[in-house]
């Protein structure tokens, strides 16, 4: 689990649009936190509560530096099976006979 230090973090708050009438209009509940060594930014507005929305933001910003800081592995490069090479083989030459059954006689 990544660790986020405060200091490396600026958190803003400001009022959420959309639905909610009147408390959502009148509270600064949405949340936007910048990291400032990576510069990634992260919100939510999702709740009324700007707690919530800060519990919310923080866990999307901890998932965005996992991914960011996520290795991942090279693909080998893998042989193609013998028994999938004869099976390609053996529907090519069924194509080839079909197409020879449609020509007509001569």
């Amino acid at each position: 689990m990544i660790e986020i230090n405060e200091a490396d973090i600026r958190v803003e708050f400001y009022r959420a649009s959309g639905p909610g009438g009147q408390h959502r209009n009148t509270t600064d509940s949405a949340v936007r936190i910048r990291h400032l060594p990576t510069g990634i930014v992260v919100h939510a507005a999702e709740n009324r509560s700007q707690l919530r929305n800060r519990e919310v933001a923080m866990e999307r910003l901890r998932l965005a530096l996992e991914k960011r800081n996520r290795v991942e592995k090279k693909r080998l490069a893998t042989k193609v099976p013998k028994g999938q090479k004869l099976q390609r083989v053996a529907e090519k030459r069924m194509a080839a006979q079909r197409r020879k059954m449609r020509k007509p006689e001569e």
